[in-house]
């Protein structure tokens, strides 16, 4: 069989290991087993796989059961048989995957799925809020689930490893789909996407100078294109220069500036995000209708609800719509695009989270040592912990904290 582990980053199978001998000597032994569940993604056209095989073969070197539903990694070419002869177990039966007593998936649960929960779990999973509803919390709510998103999961530094890791992907590949579909015959302006000698650059527009924004400038200027960034952060705006390492045209997010930046675009990539919910809608449809016939938009934040007010969802099989003669190409998962690349950056970030469960001795005891796992809680034991999910499906809201002290 070919060696397929030569692109997985190794792990530590314990933190613990990192110490000297001495003063894991001090460490009470408080470690417990973990049953974790990795079903196969059941929304449509979703190609990753929340834990490659080596991530697997960590966790069950560190003591841990791993049970992986049948096919889960097979549209990330990760098949059966590497997981299996890493240690893993092989469900044939979802619900089997669904007894575990963590269950880690990429997409959120559907309600078939949550309706296999046996209750009392804890759920690893991404939230894309803006295709929720009520139900779907509370179903978790009624099998009281503790529920954490990757959205709100933060590093020792306080920032969202996760999303800037789906995110770096995310911006990267929507400079890629961009010129797929500029020089498309049907879609697109016939335009190969940068620049010769002689002819003038192709344009682009990008809206938000977060970790997608930068990561497509970057793509973008180093196939030649000439780059705007708009975003209502000037220290964003700095931040994203200074990565780059080069001056590029930024702006706040002025309607008169953007609205002229807009009209000599040939691609335009929405990248705008908010923390709590829904992206702000910064481009009228009235921009959109003075955009270039053949234009391209990419609306990454369409996740969050989108940032064009002409952008309407979308999925890999019909992954374009044309409104006003702009191009629309509304994915919420771009990074799902890449599945393999995208799950062993998941994978990276998702293991030591998962060990450190196991070695604090469960997920009630990390959440009260670890400030940025906390963050990533949405729902514990049933309640809801998140003031913007609270507020905006009319759910009951406690605080994290007193439900910790309340569980001692």
């Amino acid at each position: 069989m070919e060696d397929q582990t030569k692109d997985f980053k190794v792990f530590p199978s314990s933190t613990s290991q990192l110490m000297p001998s001495e003063e894991r000597l001090e460490i009470p032994n408080k470690s417990c087993r973990l049953t974790i569940g990795i079903p196969k993604e059941t929304v449509w056209l979703e190609n990753r796989v929340s834990m490659s095989p080596e991530a697997v073969r960590l966790l069950i070197k560190d003591g841990h059961r791993v049970v992986v539903e049948n096919d889960a990694g097979k549209a990330s070419h990760f098949p059966n048989q590497l997981y299996s002869d890493l240690g893993a177990e092989i469900a044939y039966e979802p619900v089997i995957v669904y007894q575990s007593d963590i269950i880690i998936k990429v997409a959120p649960p559907t309600t078939n799925e949550i309706s296999m929960f046996r209750g009392k779990q804890v759920l690893f999973s991404s939230l894309n809020i803006a295709g929720l509803t009520d139900f779907h919390f509370k179903q978790l709510s009624a099998k009281r689930i503790t529920a954490l998103a990757y959205e709100y999961v933060k590093d020792r530094d306080g920032n969202f490893p996760i999303v800037r890791a789906m995110s770096e992907i995310a911006g990267t590949t929507s400079i890629i789909i961009a010129a797929d579909y500029l020089c498309h015959p049907n879609y697109g302006r016939g335009l190969m996407f940068g620049g010769l000698s002689g002819i003038a650059p192709t344009e682009v527009v990008i809206l938000g100078a977060g970790t997608v924004g930068e990561f497509a400038a970057r793509a973008a200027m180093g196939m030649g294109a000439f780059v705007k960034v708009f975003d209502n952060s000037v220290y964003r705006l700095r931040r994203l220069q200074n990565n780059i390492g080069m001056r590029v045209y930024t702006s706040v997010i002025q309607p008169t500036a953007l609205r002229e930046a807009l009209t000599s675009a040939d691609v335009a990539i929405g990248a705008v995000r908010s923390r709590a919910g829904f992206s702000p809608v910064c481009v009228s449809e009235d921009m959109v209708m003075h955009m270039k016939t053949g234009a391209v938009i990419i609306d990454v934040s369409i996740d969050q609800g989108g940032c064009f007010e002409t952008s309407l969802m979308t999925d890999h099989k019909n992954p374009v719509y044309e409104k006003h003669g702009v191009t629309h190409y509304c994915v919420p998962n771009i990074a799902s695009k890449v599945p393999r690349t995208a799950s062993l950056a998941l994978s990276n970030l998702l293991v030591p989270i998962i060990l450190k469960v196991g070695e604090e001795g469960g997920i009630t005891n990390i959440l009260r040592t670890d400030r940025g796992i906390r963050n990533g809680v949405y729902l514990y034991n049933g309640i809801s912990t998140n003031r913007y999910i609270s507020d905006h499906f009319k759910l009951p809201h406690k605080d994290i904290d007193l439900l910790l002290a309340a569980f001692h």
